[in-house]
């Protein structure tokens, strides 16, 4: 598997108030944006997990917001496994400023996976090849 490249975002005019700062709750946006771009960099789009039946809902959400973001401002968000067993999954955020490199915000996400019916799913045992990618990743980081 190829290393796991960050995700890049230019703050856009509506994500910010009328100072032009972004509104916290786009940093989660942000989350779901680079969290999205990670599956489909590792081969596993949340299009193709859904086209077999598997969902991965948000547990919780998590945010410390460091500095503002404004808007032009261009972003990177770092991506990592914090925690991953087959049944759940938490992923870390780094929100950096791309010209300066100062860090910005950094968060997580806590997911689980379910299948159609909203049942716990276990890649590790249900989807082993699945199971791979996302251990293949955390391989990465370690």
């Amino acid at each position: 598997m190829r290393e796991i490249q960050k995700y890049i975002h230019k703050v856009q005019y509506y994500e910010t108030d009328q100072m032009r700062v972004v509104h916290h709750s786009n940093y989660i946006r942000w989350f779901e944006e680079a969290r999205v771009d990670l599956m489909e960099q590792m081969g596993m789009g949340y299009d193709r997990m859904e086209e077999l039946g598997i969902a991965s809902p948000v547990l919780g959400v998590e945010a410390d917001y460091l500095r503002m973001v404004r808007f032009g401002d261009t972003v990177s968000i770092r991506t990592r496994m914090k925690e991953y067993n087959g049944i759940k999954l938490t992923l870390e955020y780094e929100v950096t400023d791309e010209n300066t490199g100062m860090v910005h915000c950094r968060g997580l996400t806590k997911h689980c996976f379910l299948n159609e019916k909203g049942r716990p799913v276990s890649l590790k045992k249900d989807y082993p090849d699945i199971h791979a990618l996302f251990v293949g990743v955390m391989g990465q980081e370690k």
